[in-house]
């Protein structure tokens, strides 16, 4: 056999499901900092039924800047909070917490190395309360229990290109 490997582009790929919405819990906070030096919470989100069960199903960041907190108390709404005042909230309250989450691809080329990266990615509004009935079907091909408008990716609620090797 005989291959030029210099026409192969060299991919990471951390997507380990389809494009769609999923039925999921949070699995696992991670604290960090942005590169703006905000604080920074990743979550990933674990697929919690259907065929993908106990897949990760992205990875998605929550972002405690004055341009992020939107985003935060949109998701922290979605997962239960009471978000009408003061909330004073750790990591470890998310994890265990469900929704429904549309996830979508991302693929990207990191400058330094010029390798391609993929991954699954969650819109800025890609979260909705998780009712018995999306936890019935949310993992049926086509079936979407999120804007439509907010599956473009346009607005992320976290760095469009990552600042390290790790898929979030």
């Amino acid at each position: 056999m005989e291959l030029d490997f210099g026409q192969v582009q060299d991919t990471r790929s951390f997507v380990a499901i389809p494009p769609g919405s999923y039925a999921c819990r949070i699995a696992e906070v991670r604290p960090g900092e942005a590169r703006n030096g905000a604080v920074r919470w990743s979550l990933r989100l674990e697929v919690l039924d259907g065929e993908y069960a106990g897949r990760t199903a992205a990875w998605d960041s929550l972002t405690w800047s004055e341009r992020g907190v939107q985003r935060v108390k949109f998701v922290l709404g979605v997962l239960g909070f009471d978000v009408s005042g003061h909330l004073d909230v750790e990591p470890e309250d998310l994890e265990g917490r469900q929704a429904l989450v549309e996830v979508f691809p991302e693929v990207w080329e990191e400058p330094e190395t010029g390798r391609r990266l993929e991954r699954l990615s969650v819109p800025f509004a890609g979260w909705a309360p998780l009712s018995e009935e999306a936890l019935m079907g949310a993992c049926k091909e086509g079936q979407t229990g999120v804007d439509e408008a907010s599956a473009t990716g346009e607005a992320r609620g976290h760095d469009p290109e990552p600042n390290d090797d790790t898929p979030f």
